[in-house]
């Protein structure tokens, strides 16, 4: 993947996170700022999104750790590193646990 497809598609990954949370009940607030996503609980509590360009990696930091996403061209998917855990399943794991509910998002 090039640098301008990796830039592309966190982009529009970005965006379809940004676009899933208007849809939802739960209240989580969503900042987007130089690359990097940054949703926001009731509870102070926050998960952050950054591209790391360098690595061609989407990482993610919640309150029950860090993870790094590698995307598998194959599957067509962001998966994580260290579990193989799509990005999609583990976002949603991670916000439902912060946010003390289930959430789902539902990205294109």
């Amino acid at each position: 993947m090039t640098e301008f497809e990796f830039n592309d598609q966190l982009d529009d990954l970005m965006m379809d996170i940004e676009d899933a949370i208007e849809e939802i009940d739960t209240d989580i607030d969503y900042e987007n700022s130089a690359g990097i996503l940054t949703l926001s609980f009731e509870n102070g509590s926050q998960i952050i999104l950054s591209r790391q360009g360098a690595l061609g990696q989407l990482w993610m930091a919640a309150q029950s750790g860090g993870f790094h996403f590698d995307f598998d061209d194959e599957q067509d998917k962001w998966i994580c590193d260290s579990n193989s855990e799509e990005f999609v399943a583990l976002l949603n794991k991670c916000a439902s646990a912060q946010a003390g509910e289930v959430v789902l998002l539902e990205l294109k």
